[in-house]
């Protein structure tokens, strides 16, 4: 919106200064800047509302310095970043509209869990097979849009690693001859909502340990903030031989709205922890990430950038599998737990397995060591995702 009156004032009225809205770079950090206030200047406020509506966290046994913890503060992410997005972007651009739609939708996935967890005091909240519903809807509707939508059109995508790092999707079905082309949407659809349902479920189970999911996220935000200001300038698209999009750059200032928000959640959410983000946050993060990297082309790099996500979700899968075939190797019921030391992790997702793994006097490692190590790591793969682009 203040695009578009500093925009008018400019044209109209030559008042100085007031150009300088057209600037990605300024317009991105003003973004920056009001999230993270949103999120430090309001967040006591926000949290003193979520007590008297008796909006807090259920947690175990072992756990009960955390049990009543305000929660669902995901909704004041959100907040941060579409109030911001609104103000200082080109709210026409298909691109923008995307991203806020996403966060709208999966905003509302995450708020319909909390609040049968909080409200309806059922711990399973949303059943998994309406969340996947919800997940597959967007990735979906995301991919038609990359497909079809006249201003975004394209299957082409970036891959690391390979010189002539442009890799088009139709080559997959290539090998069915003349007319199979034409099913090449089908085939990026498929993957768009492989990584939609992917990276949200990973982000999800990474929202585990008090700043975890806020510090990984927000360093995983500000290597798509490089790559889509990349990708969008004309100069440094060709000198990294990379896919070239046209308006592309407006989304910088969405992801810097999200960096901000992350970063000034963790004002509240960092060890001990005031306030918890609830799957309204971490639903929504990852469906950002995986949205987001989408639209930049840069989905294929997400396994290397989103490690910390990938990691966590394996853990899950190695765990239950090994544990099931524990189970039918020794012919056990299959609800028996299957002994500690017998499992490949303690507890998952993995950031449980370091809280126990060096127990020798009743405690493992501190939250705070894991969350720190976890997004060094985070930090580390971010900056070899950038220099794929230089190492092929």
């Amino acid at each position: 919106m203040l695009y578009y009156l500093f925009d008018w004032l400019e044209n109209e009225f030559a008042i100085p200064g007031a150009g300088v809205f057209q600037y990605i770079s300024f317009r991105s950090s003003c973004c920056f800047i009001c999230s993270l206030l949103i999120m430090i200047l309001y967040g006591k406020p926000f949290m003193n509302i979520l007590r008297k509506k008796g909006v807090g966290e259920t947690v175990r046994t072992d756990e009960q310095e955390k049990q009543g913890t305000p929660t669902m503060g995901g909704i004041l992410i959100i907040a941060a970043i579409i109030i911001p997005t609104l103000l200082f972007a080109q709210v026409n651009n298909i691109y923008i509209l995307i991203m806020l739609g996403t966060t709208i939708w999966m905003g509302i996935i995450g708020f319909l869990d909390d609040y049968i967890k909080v409200f309806k005091r059922n711990k399973a909240g949303l059943p998994g097979k309406f969340k996947v519903i919800g997940q597959v809807s967007l990735g979906l509707v995301v991919g038609l849009l990359a497909v079809f939508h006249p201003e975004i059109a394209s299957t082409k995508t970036t891959i690391p690693f390979v010189k002539n790092n442009e890799f088009d999707y139709s080559w997959l079905v290539s090998w069915m001859g003349d007319g199979a082309t034409e099913w090449t949407w089908l085939v990026y659809v498929l993957i768009a909502i492989f990584v939609v349902t992917a990276v949200s479920n990973a982000a999800n189970l990474t929202d585990g340990i008090d700043g975890l999911a806020t510090s990984t996220g927000s360093v995983i935000g500000g290597a798509l903030a490089i790559l889509a200001w990349l990708s969008g300038n004309v100069i440094m698209s060709n000198y990294l031989n990379i896919v070239y999009l046209n308006n592309i750059g407006e989304l910088t200032l969405f992801i810097s709205s999200f960096v901000g928000a992350l970063l000034g959640f963790l004002w509240y959410n960092s060890h001990p922890a005031s306030m918890f983000m609830g799957d309204v946050g971490s639903l929504t993060i990852g469906g950002i990430i995986a949205v987001f990297a989408l639209l930049i082309r840069k989905e294929l790099l997400l396994p290397l950038l989103c490690g910390i996500y990938v990691i966590e979700d394996a853990s899950v899968i190695i765990q239950r599998y090994s544990c099931k075939w524990y189970r039918h190797k020794h012919r056990l019921p299959a609800n028996q737990l299957v002994p500690i030391e017998k499992r490949p992790f303690f507890y998952t997702p993995l950031h449980h397995h370091y809280q126990t793994k060096h127990r020798t006097d009743g405690k493992g490692l501190s939250d705070e060591k894991i969350v720190m190590r976890f997004t060094i790591i985070g930090i580390l793969l971010a900056i070899l995702t950038i220099t794929t682009f230089k190492l092929r």
